[in-house]
């Protein structure tokens, strides 16, 4: 006794210390109905330099990024930050300068003008959109309580301390602390789905002093609680605080709290006080840091144009020092080159150095980036026109909500999807049992016959079935109905009242709140077949049984949790018996049968069959006891129920003792139903080399069940879990202490693989162990352990598992990824949104791959935003993932259309799209460098002015940037006939250093060709008229038709998808070259503009020579034959994948035809290892205290203002159910 009452002192010390350091913690404090205290200097805080606001968030929500003012300003600074732009800017600044000015200056400022303003105008129709959506939300109304009455506000006007009234199917607005409801004892049920995507019905509920006390609208407005509470924060699962009201202080948990984005349903009104407004709300605490996402060929890009510049200096400096040493041999002793200027060699270098940088500055041309961004809008166009991805059951076609990722869905290496509403439907349905070992589902007629095509039983003689509920053995109904078959009747009897389901009448209708969809599911199916549940109290049950309506007496309820995998039921029935009802888990239900128990193998077998079929299965049984044994009983399930330690440790053993020797009736199999296409979908990706893991906060039961269902675990995997894993990393970890210097820092060695062997292999790990693994500890945890202790502990023993150092823990974290890479399947479960985001980035950190999220709840926002590409699941109630995700549709089957089609396609044009256009302008830019060798490197320039200014911007853009925008190698249906064609772009192939420098030399090569071949054949040359046409003007015109020749010509042969519209591009690039050059070459304009258009009938004089057209013929053939004979040779002799599809694709068409016949469906496999019990009746405990403490049911009216008298006191037929 001595010792029991010390270690009850100590366990009320230890609490008593906790809240004391909880306490000296909390900073956030709340007055009810006080505006003006949250303004006082005490809750101020610096915003910049002396100015200070309230740290109280508004409600009002800013995802905008400018506003009227600050449009111009930041969008310049934002485009400027480009370094290509700074670029382009301190170019155009140089060509003002008239000593090193070798091109006018409108050559640059025209195309910098373009791009600037195109891209302004992109980024101004994104934020208008992002404004029209921020107004939407914040002008939303609600009722707020100000000056002692409800008075209509919106959204963006209310404040923390607020007092504020919603209605039924109402979206909370703020993070409210629920003080009063419609319902009794202050119930309020909400609607996750905005947080969670689960549509099932969670119940918050008020304290009883604000319940009894705050239910006028004069008691609201007199209301002056002072709330201490936790910061805001991004814990969706978990609030600490304290309310102080009248010198009486009372803790509030999650609980009591209804979260913003949650919706309110089946209660009237409710009303709540405001404790976290706006960006201080968990759901948006939830959203994680907006991270500016970049694709890999971006980053490529910018490296490959950091080494264009490098490339740039180099040549114009080496050029320049030429100009020098040409000057001081040659420029000096030429009379003719006099100009007047007393300059030196060495500053005539250094000015033509500046004008080198000038001439070669199209290696980079400006249009580029404009010509990228173009490509990205129209690809983000075919993902919204897309009428494949378009979802007509709910209106929603899929959405592009950035432009700029496009190509990365091309490289995709690692998938991380939730499950709720992702993967699965959230839906239940009951599909198949098995009664006395005899199963019953597949189709077959009322006398048993079986059937192959079923047809649908009609519930009509029920009046109260569910009509939506669908079942196809007649016979199971004949069984039920003829009242004949006990085990049938008590196998319903059990699921009708075997629960913690609560029932509301609406309308002559049942409307069932389960604490998850297979509850919902199992009452349901219990219902349509007879035995309806109707109503419930504290204390007594009420069902019909098929025409008679029965109440049974509830003496206890024995709730599932996590440990127990199973839920039962002690009822008393009107003759006196008392039987306990259980189900649950097969693992868990077997150990406790009794001996004499029938039909266990029958029943095993049936539940092979059923997890073969990838249902989730449940065991039915009962136990009858005698009022001597439950009397026994009751007494140590009461001592349980008040024992202050370790309660819930004591009520699992009181109910091990009463839950054995059990019967066995059956079992139950329910479908979990998957979205369309899901199997299938995951399928696809895995022959694409893409890995999928599943991170959900749902049970490990539920997730391994769903994992099967859609076909991402197999019976063939090795599956390990959290303790294996573990086992393993520490043993790897123990290793590398032994030998320190074959793991010393900075020095790799390849690790041995964590799974030897050919075989495949899977990991399934819970949050709990995720956090153990990669040590995560509580950082509160700790916190408070080292104030107890007063000091800080001891560097970890390196006995102990834990790290010795920062390094020992990225070691192992490192290990972990690389253990869970090599596994074929990983599913995470019981995560919260911060460990997903986790796991994200530690396979971006130490894989380097390119990862996709996909989710549909606010618990998905951060690992969205985290990934390099997040995808939001729409058309679901739940739509703030949606509003963080760069790509969104309505079902997770799109997502191969989105990856193996778009994304390939997009990653294939953009890497042709800019290995030719680095070629056509290195191609065009080099002939200037070639041409430097005969002009005493003096910065002259080959061609005209305006060629140079058109040359990106009309002659040759159109058919690239169609390209860009059109080609396909394969359509695509042969792209998801051949997932394998996707591979290239995980490995980065068709556009990498090595395709750019490949790039530099065809530009090196034509180039030449484009100069020396017009040269030589412009030496001692004489026309048909007698003229020489080997002027400088001449040769430029040839050399510019040369070059728009090969561009188009070369564009032509890398086209692999003609349309009507890249052969008009190609022909109408060419026309308007000739069409353009003929104009500014006439003789009209150069009267009107005679400094600016100075080649005066060069066009017209030098093209009608037919010696010049054959240097034009003989340029272009040299300059594209040995690209031909390249491409003819690597098709035909090193073919790829796509190469061999190409080749065959009309064949493949026609397989493609015959390939729509049905799939057979998998043989059966008797003796599987891989059965799934999954007992996930709910992510936590159910509604079993709510229905013992009676306060879901209706109170009596207080008569004469008396005291409230006890639920127990009213009779069981009086107690309304809500």
């Amino acid at each position: 006794r001595y010792c029991a009452h010390v270690l009850f002192i100590r366990g009320n010390l230890q609490s008593a210390e906790t809240e004391e350091v909880s306490l000296m913690n909390v900073t956030w404090k709340v007055k009810a109905n006080d505006r003006p205290y949250h303004q006082l200097p005490e809750f101020k805080k610096k915003v910049f330099l002396c100015i200070k606001k309230s740290k109280y968030s508004g409600n009002a929500i800013k995802t905008y990024k400018y506003n009227f003012l600050t449009f111009l300003p930041l969008n310049l600074y934002e485009q400027f930050r480009r370094v290509a732009n700074v670029y382009f800017l301190a170019l155009l600044i140089l060509q003002i300068i008239p000593e090193i000015s070798t091109l006018p200056w409108y050559t640059t400022l025209i195309p910098l003008v373009i791009v600037l303003g195109i891209t302004a105008i992109k980024d101004l129709v994104d934020d208008l959109a992002r404004h029209r959506m921020d107004n939407e939300i914040n002008n939303r109304k609600s009722e707020v309580l100000l000056n002692g009455r409800f008075q209509e506000a919106k959204w963006r006007e209310i404040q923390v301390g607020d007092v504020v009234r919603l209605k039924k199917n109402d979206f909370i607005p703020a993070d409210l602390l629920l003080l009063s409801s419609s319902n009794p004892n202050s119930l309020c049920y909400v609607e996750t789905a905005e947080l969670d995507g689960e549509t099932n019905l969670k119940f918050r509920m008020g304290l009883r002093v604000t319940d009894e006390r705050l239910q006028e609208d004069h008691q609201l407005a007199d209301f002056n609680a002072l709330i201490e509470c936790e910061e805001p924060n991004n814990r969706l699962d978990k609030f600490t605080g304290m309310m102080l009201w009248d010198r009486e202080r009372y803790p509030l948990e999650l609980d009591n709290m209804l979260l913003r984005g949650c919706k309110i349903r089946n209660t009237d009104w409710c009303h709540g006080l405001v404790i976290f407004a706006g960006g201080d709300t968990k759901i948006m605490k939830n959203g994680g840091k907006t991270r500016f996402k970049r694709t890999k060929i971006d980053e490529l890009m910018n490296y490959m144009v950091y080494t264009i510049f490098a490339l740039l200096i180099l040549v114009s400096a080496g050029l320049a020092i030429g100009h020098t040493y040409w000057y001081e041999a040659i420029g000096t002793k030429a009379w003719y080159l006099f100009d007047g200027k007393d300059q030196t060699p060495g500053y005539r270098g250094f000015l033509s150095f500046w004008g080198y940088i000038i001439v070669l500055n199209t290696m980079v041309p400006i249009s580029l980036y404009v010509s990228v961004e173009v490509i990205r809008l129209g690809q983000s166009k075919f993902i919204n026109w897309d009428l494949q991805m378009y979802f007509a059951e709910k209106d929603t076609p899929a959405k592009a909500r950035t432009t700029t990722l496009n190509e990365e869905l091309g490289q995709i290496q690692y998938i991380f999807s939730d499950k709720t509403g992702t993967l699965t439907q959230n839906i239940m349905q009951f599909k198949k049992c098995t009664i006395a070992g005899r199963n019953y589902g597949d189709p077959t007629t009322a006398e048993g016959v079986s059937l192959e095509r079923g047809k649908l039983v009609d519930w009509s003689w029920n009046r109260y079935a569910d009509k939506k509920f669908q079942f196809i053995d007649h016979s199971l109904v004949a069984h039920v109905r003829s009242k004949k078959d006990k085990d049938a009747m008590e196998f319903f009897k059990l699921l009708s009242l075997c629960h913690t389901v609560m029932v509301e009448h609406k309308d002559d209708d049942l409307v069932y709140q389960a604490a998850s969809p297979d509850e919902g599911a199992l009452v349901t199916a219990a219902r349509n077949f007879g035995y309806v549940f109707l109503s419930r109290t504290q204390d007594t049950m009420t069902i019909r049984e098929m025409d008679q309506e029965m109440t049974y007496e509830m003496l206890a309820l024995l709730d599932f949790n996590s440990d127990r995998k199973r839920m039962s039921i002690i009822l008393k029935f009107p003759d006196g018996r008392i039987r306990l009802y259980c189900k649950g888990a097969d693992t868990v239900i077997y150990e406790r049968l009794s001996p004499s128990s029938k039909h266990k193998e029958t029943t095993q077998t049936a539940l092979d069959v059923f997890a073969n079929e990838t249902l989730r299965t449940l065991c039915l049984c009962y136990k009858d006891i005698s009022a001597e044994e439950f009397e026994a009983w009751s007494r140590r399930h009461k001592e349980a129920q008040v024992t202050m330690n370790d309660r819930e440790a004591a009520l699992d053993a009181v109910y091990e003792q009463i839950e054995n020797n059990l019967m066995l009736i059956g079992a139950t199999a329910i479908e979990d139903k998957l979205q369309d296409g899901v199997p299938e979908t995951i399928a696809k990706l895995a022959k694409a080399d893409i890995k999928i893991w599943v991170l959900t906060g749902d049970k490990k039961e539920t997730a391994e069940n769903i994992g099967y269902s859609c076909s991402l675990l197999t019976d063939d995997m090795e599956i390990h879990y959290g303790d294996d894993v573990n086992e393993k990393l520490t043993r790897r970890q123990a290793s590398r202490r032994d030998d320190p210097q074959a793991y010393r820092r900075g020095k790799k060695k390849t690790a041995e693989p964590f799974f030897p062997g050919s075989n495949k292999n899977a990991l399934i790990i819970t949050g709990g162990w995720l956090n153990e693994i990669l040590y995560e500890k509580k950082k509160k945890r700790r916190r408070l352990r080292r104030l107890r202790l007063k000091r800080r502990q001891p560097p970890s023993n390196p006995q102990d598992g834990q790290p010795m150092d920062d390094w020992e823990k990225e070691m192992r974290q490192i290990d972990f990824v690389d253990m869970a890479c090599e596994c074929e399947a990983v599913i995470c479960c019981r995560v919260t949104p911060k460990q997903k985001a986790n796991v994200v980035s530690l396979v971006k950190k130490y894989k380097k791959a390119v990862t996709l999220s996909i989710g549909d709840g606010a618990n998905d926002v951060n690992m969205i935003k985290t990934a390099d590409i997040g995808v939001g699941i729409s058309g679901q109630e739940g739509m703030q993932a949606v509003m963080s995700s760069d790509y969104a549709f309505a079902q997770f089957r799109y997502l191969q259309r989105l990856l193996l089609v778009h994304g390939r396609w997009s990653y294939i044009r953009m890497c042709k799209f800019l290995r030719f256009f680095f070629f056509k302008n290195f191609a065009f830019t080099l002939v200037h460098f070639w041409y430097s060798f005969f002009n005493g490197y003096s910065s002259q320039i080959t061609f005209e002015d305006w060629f140079i200014t058109l040359y990106n911007l009309a002659y040759s853009s159109l058919p690239v940037l169609l390209v860009g925008l059109l080609d396909q190698d394969v359509n695509d249906r042969l792209s998801l006939k051949f997932p394998k064609l996707y591979i290239p772009g995980q490995q980065g192939t068709l556009f990498n250093y090595k395709n750019f420098f490949i790039s530099l030399f065809h530009g090196i090569f034509v180039s030449l060709i484009i100069f020396f071949i017009p040269y030589g054949a412009f030496l001692q040359t004489m026309g048909q008229d007698g003229e020489a046409p080997s002027d400088y003007q001449s040769f430029a015109v040839v050399a510019a038709s040369s070059l728009i020749f090969i561009v188009n010509l070369q564009i032509s042969l890398d086209t692999s998808y003609w349309t009507f519209v890249n052969c008009f591009a190609v022909l109408g690039s060419i026309a308007i070259y000739f069409g353009v050059m003929f104009d500014i070459h006439s003789a009209g304009i150069h009267v009107i503009f005679p400094s600016v258009f100075t080649f005066t009938g060069v066009a017209s004089n030098a093209l009608r020579q037919p010696y010049l057209w054959l240097t034009i013929i003989l340029t272009v053939g040299i300059s594209l034959l040995p690209v031909i004979c390249i491409q003819f040779l690597s098709k035909t002799i090193w073919p790829s994948v796509g190469d061999k599809v190409q080749r065959n694709r009309k064949k493949y068409e026609m397989e493609l035809k015959e390939d729509d016949d049905k799939k057979k469906p998998a043989p059966f496999q008797r003796g599987r290892r891989s059965r799934r019990s999954a007992y996930a009746f709910s992510h936590a405990q159910g509604y079993a205290d709510l229905i013992a403490s009676g306060q879901s049911f209706r109170r009596r009216p207080r008569a004469h203002g008396g005291p409230q008298e006890s639920i127990r006191e009213i009779p069981r037929r009086e107690a309304e159910n809500i």
